[in-house]
């Protein structure tokens, strides 16, 4: 089943198409061809800077658990054999602080539909019954709607994009490095999850964006690139403003 053939979600990829468009075709007159991928950096960047109140909350919500590790060990020692009062004694001590476990996660949760919407756009040939003129566009010689993975495994193949998705890639690739080495988490030797196995999974996370690019056509790609770009940028920024406890 399509989702995208429910009304409201056909109107909202009607709409998302619309704004791409008129970008681009504002673009032209001085980035030709590769309009479309400078109104998707637009697009990106104006989707990130509305989310920059969130990205605070999540460091705060960050400063937060950092405080309450200790506490957060201290209880699971003392409850380690009873799963039950484990369980209601952090959830009452997340109530306590007025926080959740789960703070923080709402920026991902935010940007899925975003990059379903630009995965669906560079997709279709027809938006709403007419030509999809997007798929027309490129960035640098490389299709915008194509993917690596499609284009290696069903042709044809196109230097250009592989060229572009290898420098894409290897950004993110960079920047997950980065990302992982300075917020590195501190490990704990009675914590559950610093086992160095939990530790290297919590490491390949870091990477899973450049997988899922590999997947995805080049627009979204690029959308995920200049992502995860800014949001290096803004947690380093966030950390200095909302540093964790020694």
């Amino acid at each position: 089943m399509d989702p995208f053939s429910f009304p409201p979600l056909a109107a909202l990829l009607d709409a998302a198409y619309g704004v791409l468009v008129g970008l681009a075709d504002f673009f032209e007159p001085f980035a030709g061809a590769s309009a479309a991928a400078l109104a998707v950096v637009v697009v990106t960047l104006l989707v990130r800077a509305l989310l920059i109140p969130v990205g605070i909350s999540q460091a705060k919500a960050e400063q937060t658990r950092a405080r309450l590790a200790p506490r957060l060990r201290d209880i699971q020692k003392r409850h380690k054999k009873n799963p039950e009062r484990l369980q209601r004694e952090i959830m009452q001590l997340y109530q306590d602080e007025n926080t959740s476990p789960f703070a923080g996660f709402l920026p991902v949760l935010l940007q899925a539909p975003i990059v379903g919407i630009l995965y669906t756009l560079f997709l279709r040939t027809e938006i709403a019954g007419h030509p999809n003129e997007l798929l027309s566009h490129d960035l640098f010689g490389a299709p915008l709607g194509t993917g690596l993975v499609h284009m290696l495994a069903v042709g044809p193949f196109s230097p250009p994009t592989l060229a572009v998705f290898a420098l894409l890639v290897a950004i993110m690739v960079v920047v997950a490095e980065i990302t992982r080495r300075v917020f590195r988490p501190t490990p704990a030797d009675d914590a559950p999850l610093s086992s160095p196995g939990m530790l290297r999974m919590v490491s390949a996370l870091h990477h899973l964006t450049a997988v899922f690019a590999l997947f995805v056509p080049l627009a979204a790609a690029l959308y995920l690139t200049i992502t995860v770009v800014w949001t290096l940028v803004q947690r380093v920024v966030l950390r200095r403003r909302y540093p964790l406890p020694v």
